[in-house]
């Protein structure tokens, strides 16, 4: 029997991070077997649903009809609490309602791909002669920033975090006083956003605060076959 597939985001008030959503489920749907003429490639969100996740997820499993197993992805970046304790309730409260129609694999998260750095360098390859900041959001669950960290030093950059420091301008301020004029900023995020719109305007700022300085701001990885690639990784096992 076939498997239905389901990926889980954080949620957004900003309709784009679901469209960017929407469409790689789509991407994903076109990796399935020719074969299977039933796809069942679903998204929900954790936050920001009049349903919470469970309800969600049993929601999905009802209509994917013909199916005897749910594979879950969590298109997060980082292990913080969402991924290590949220989402694992979430999916075994579905488990217990469904009880036997379905089984539900919860898949690794996407950051833990080991493949995720090759993105990343792409992006950098763009402006190879500048210092990079890799920008992610922050947790204060321990060890759930090692991660992001470990890809800073492979990207050969600094890291910055917009909820706990160190702070996007306090990593720049360290770059300049060791004489880089030319600093680029990736952002460790998945989708453009309420947060991406906020990183941008501060940006904006920095350039106001140091004039000398040229600074670019990459895009975050956004939908492509790349990453639905991925993500396909993680559920064909």
């Amino acid at each position: 029997m076939p498997s239905a597939y389901l990926l889980v985001s954080h949620g957004s008030r900003d309709p784009r991070p679901e469209i960017a959503m929407q469409q790689l489920a789509a991407l994903l749907s076109d990796k399935l077997p020719s074969h299977n003429q039933k796809k069942f490639v679903g998204t929900a969100c954790l936050e920001v649903s009049p349903q919470p996740l469970h309800e969600q997820i049993k929601q999905f499993a009802h209509d994917a009809t013909g199916c005897d197993r749910l594979k879950i992805v969590p298109l997060f970046l980082s292990p913080g609490v969402h991924v290590m304790q949220d989402i694992p309730e979430e999916v075994a409260l579905a488990q217990q309602a469904l009880g036997e129609d379905i089984i539900i694999d919860l898949q690794p998260y996407l950051g833990s791909h080991p493949q995720l750095t090759n993105l990343f360098a792409q992006q950098i390859a763009t402006r190879n002669t500048a210092a990079w900041i890799l920008l992610a959001h922050g947790s204060r669950r321990p060890g759930s920033q090692q991660p992001v960290e470990t890809l800073a030093t492979k990207l050969a950059g600094a890291i910055a975090y917009w909820s706990v420091p160190p702070s996007l301008e306090s990593q720049v301020k360290e770059l300049v006083l060791l004489g880089k004029r030319e600093i680029a900023i990736l952002p460790y995020f998945l989708f453009p956003g309420g947060i991406t719109d906020a990183i941008a305007k501060s940006v904006e700022a920095l350039k106001l605060q140091f004039p000398g300085v040229t600074f670019y701001l990459a895009e975050p990885l956004g939908t492509s076959t790349e990453l639905a690639k991925l993500v396909w990784d993680l559920i064909d096992t």
